[in-house]
């Protein structure tokens, strides 16, 4: 075989790969299909416990009383709307001295919210927002569909190299080309899809609680004027801005009764 075909060959394999190494399918909370496998739920949850537990080691976390009440408020409130499934987990919050205006949430039923969120979440129903979005995340098995695609196309990345060196390439030019082929063409956009797919679920477990899902779009607004200058759409991981916050404005409409429900059945945040 000569080395056209054998890079051909290579990148086939590539792709292959990418696709077929998954083991699992399963549903997301949307109805979107999943492909995960390789790791178990409680695995994830000890490995979202340790990543955890190191940042508590390596950052400074608020002593603010107020600002821990707060945020603690907001969580508790949130998971008291989650799936039984995940109320069962005992979740622990940490606010982390930290101006970059973000959050997150791990499996293992871990939350983080730095002090900087607090510059572009003004009141309770916008930090609601952010952290039922990250929590979004964690029950719709975003993390282990992650870890799955990573293990494929790692997969493929490394018979492509075997194979580029039996053709005679460079085998770090072939883990250099794979690897943007992999990253804009696999990982990215499911990390886009995922995003979408935790505000959808975000916005209405965050209605459920009885936090006004139109202040979404408050919230978001507040993250672009905030923002710096953001890479092309097609190497984000976060879907384009407006077009983000027409979606969540469309929504909003639609989650009114759902919101109006929880204010009537009691669900009343006064967290802050």
């Amino acid at each position: 075989m000569n080395k056209p075909n054998l890079r051909v060959a290579a990148l086939a394999a590539t792709f292959g790969l990418l696709t077929g190494c998954a083991t699992t399918t399963t549903m997301s909370p949307t109805g979107r299909q999943q492909v995960v496998g390789g790791v178990s739920q409680p695995q994830l949850d000890q490995m979202g416990a340790q990543e955890f537990a190191k940042l508590k080691a390596q950052k400074p976390q608020s002593q603010n009383p107020r600002e821990r009440a707060y945020v603690n408020c907001v969580v508790d409130d949130l998971v008291q709307q989650l799936p039984s499934q995940w109320q069962r987990y005992r979740w622990e919050t940490v606010v982390f001295v930290d101006p970059e205006p973000n959050a997150f949430a791990l499996p293992g039923a871990k939350v983080g919210v730095n002090t900087g969120i607090f510059k572009v979440a003004r009141d309770q129903d916008e930090l609601a927002t952010v952290i039922a979005h990250e929590i979004g995340h964690v029950i719709s098995n975003h993390h282990a569909e992650r870890y799955a695609r990573a293990q494929n196309a790692q997969a493929g990345l490394t018979l492509a190299e075997i194979l580029g060196a039996l053709a005679g390439i460079d085998p770090n030019a072939v883990g250099q080309i794979g690897g943007a082929v992999a990253q804009t063409g696999y990982l990215l956009p499911n990390s886009r899809t995922q995003e979408s797919e935790a505000d959808v679920v975000g916005q209405q477990l965050m209605a459920r609680a009885g936090f006004d899902p139109r202040k979404a779009v408050n919230l978001w607004q507040n993250m672009i004027a905030e923002g710096s200058a953001r890479p092309p759409q097609w190497l984000s991981t976060h879907p384009d801005p407006q077009a983000r916050l027409g979606e969540l404005g469309r929504r909003a409409g639609g989650l009114m009764p759902v919101y109006e429900q929880a204010r009537a059945a009691g669900r009343r945040p006064k967290c802050g």
